[in-house]
């Protein structure tokens, strides 16, 4: 009984470990690109092309290849303007190899145009990951917004606690009427309201993490709070010195740098099937054949005696011993005319280069677009926060106004109550545009090449 009490104890602080577990940025990154289905399936494509490379590298060894034949004939064949009977048996086996000698190097460039194919299907990968990267540090900040946002709610319910508690000891000893009291409990019930709303906000970003890394089990998931500073700094990088460091360094251009060297490469390969093709090939074999209507061939005559002496069929392994014989050939095989299909696949693989290169270009500019947008949001996003935290500056110097004013009497809970909601919307304007300028920073570092970091 004991031990069950204890494996049960043991089971549930396990739980509780897991439940308490807090991800940090990193964390989710990581197992987001470990566990997310479309870096499997596109890690399923680069293993096909480094097997198709494989397997090009071993088109340089000889093909090697055995060959059994059993055959058995019965009844008669003609033989002149006669039939004859023809019981036989017939068996042989061989071994054969053959080798490519010449073909202007259709090996080596095959090799070098699978080699680009994986190159770029590890390119692939690589921009899943960022894009994973991008929507996970997306949804991070989300999680850190909304529980700023919850934070200002909180506090402005404690404040709004603070004026009910006041405005009911006022209105309980009468130095104030019923309706301040209305006033303040319908102020503090909202507040609790938008707490709860914040509270729901948090959660909805919460499980909205969760789903990206495709958990399980998303009630039981937390992330880190991560460090944000109070003020901000102006982005002074420009677009031409990310654009010229994302050129080099993004996934996406790599990849489509690849492809056109892949089409390159097989437009080379096609134009080897205007050369001859040397072929090598040597083997080796024998063979045992038995008539099975008669065991004698033949006679022979004694040039001594003139006495017949009969010619028997050797046996299975004397036929095998003196039959054995060895093969050597050199071949090659010149094309002469094949209805000009060389010739059109060599245009077709033209038109496979031409349609890369046009890729490159498309993706360099949607790169160039999209780093032109992330510049133009980071600073409009700085500008929308200085404006922010002017605003919020100067509703907190009017609500600080408000309550004295309610202090001494010359306002009421209702102008509290105003300027309380002007600073804490004020507030939420200021972490909103504060998160949305980090991300567009961390936008412009990941195609910098500094990565994702907050």
């Amino acid at each position: 009984m004991f031990r069950k009490v204890f494996c049960i104890a043991l089971l549930s602080v396990g739980v509780l470990g897991f439940s308490q577990k807090k991800w940090t940025i990193q964390e989710c990154v990581d197992y987001a690109i470990k566990n997310n289905l479309q870096v499997q399936a596109q890690a399923y494509n680069r293993d096909v092309q480094t097997k198709n490379l494989d397997m090009a590298k071993r088109e340089y060894l000889p093909a090697v290849s055995g060959q059994i034949n059993n055959n058995a004939n019965f009844g008669q064949s003609l033989v002149g303007t006669t039939s004859i009977r023809n019981d036989s048996y017939y068996n042989g086996a061989s071994v054969g190899a053959s080798m490519l000698i010449f073909n202007n190097g259709r090996l080596e460039k095959n090799i070098r145009k699978t080699g680009f194919d994986v190159e770029a299907s590890l390119q692939d990968i690589e921009t899943i990951k960022n894009n994973i990267a991008l929507q996970i540090a997306q949804q991070y900040l989300n999680v850190m917004l909304n529980r700023e946002i919850k934070k200002i709610s909180e506090s402005a319910m404690d404040n709004a606690q603070r004026l009910y508690d006041r405005a009911k000891i006022t209105t309980d000893v009468g130095t104030t009427a019923q309706t301040v009291l209305a006033e303040a409990t319908a102020s503090l019930a909202r507040e609790k309201q938008n707490v709860k709303t914040a509270q729901i906000n948090v959660d909805k970003a919460l499980f909205a993490m969760a789903q990206l890394l495709q958990l399980p089990d998303y009630r039981t998931f937390d992330v880190v709070d991560i460090p944000v500073p109070d003020e901000l700094t102006p982005q002074i990088e420009s677009v031409e010195d990310v654009l010229n460091i994302a050129y080099q360094n993004q996934p996406v251009v790599k990849a489509a740098e690849s492809r056109i060297k892949s089409a390159e490469a097989q437009t080379e390969v096609v134009k080897t099937n205007f050369w001859p093709t040397v072929t090598a090939t040597a083997g080796i074999g024998s063979f045992y054949n038995n008539l099975l209507n008669k065991n004698t061939l033949g006679y022979q005559l004694d040039p001594v005696t003139g006495a017949r002496t009969p010619i028997t069929e050797r046996n299975y392994f004397q036929q095998y011993s003196d039959n054995f014989g060895q093969q050597l050939s050199l071949s090659a095989n010149i094309p002469i005319f094949n209805k000009g299909i060389t010739k059109l696949q060599v245009e077709q693989t033209k038109i496979n280069e031409s349609i890369a290169k046009n890729n490159l270009e498309q993706q360099k500019f949607q790169l160039k677009q999209d780093i032109q947008q992330a510049q133009f949001n980071a600073d409009s996003n700085y500008e929308i926060y200085l404006a922010a935290v002017e605003a919020e500056r100067s509703t907190l110097l009017a609500l600080d106004f408000a309550e004295k004013s309610y202090a001494a009497g010359r306002s009421t809970i209702y102008d509290v109550t105003i300027a309380r909601n002007n600073y804490v919307n004020a507030q939420g304007s200021v972490a909103q545009a504060k998160y949305n300028y980090l991300f567009s920073i961390k936008v412009l570092d990941f195609y910098a090449g500094r990565g994702i970091n907050l």
